[in-house]
């Protein structure tokens, strides 16, 4: 299973290569990287979107934010599903991210743990 992280801050490639490391090397998914919301639109584009089964993006990115990725990502078909991180967890981005049709909401920081169980529930693998 293919996932899309993206965030402005490159270290966090580092961290989930880290924490997916055995997912990683039994080949249980792929994880792709792009480090701004125009980034990580260039990347579907690049694939079949049918190939990506989750897009884990950081609400707050100079730029295009998460918000306004996953209003763009969710206007196209077919429907990618889109989990929200953020250091910034309040009722406004909650609000905002649930409006836009959010299918998850992760804290920064991350308790992996959690999100590995959150993708296997959003992403379950075929």
């Amino acid at each position: 299973m293919k996932i899309l992280v993206v965030d402005d801050e490159r270290d966090v490639e580092q961290l989930f290569r880290l924490r997916f490391r055995k997912e990683l090397a039994r080949g249980e998914m792929e994880l792709v990287f792009a480090f701004s919301g125009e980034e990580a639109l260039a990347t579907l584009d690049g694939f079949s979107r049918a190939d990506v089964v989750l897009v884990l993006s950081d609400i707050n990115m100079p730029g295009m934010t998460g918000l306004e990725l996953l209003r763009r990502i969710k206007s196209e078909p077919p429907p990618v599903p889109v989990c929200m991180m953020t250091a910034y967890d309040n009722d406004q981005f909650r609000n905002q991210a649930d409006a836009l049709d959010c299918d998850g909401y992760v804290s920064k920081p991350i308790d992996f743990t959690e999100l590995k169980e959150r993708i296997r529930t959003l992403a379950p693998a075929n």
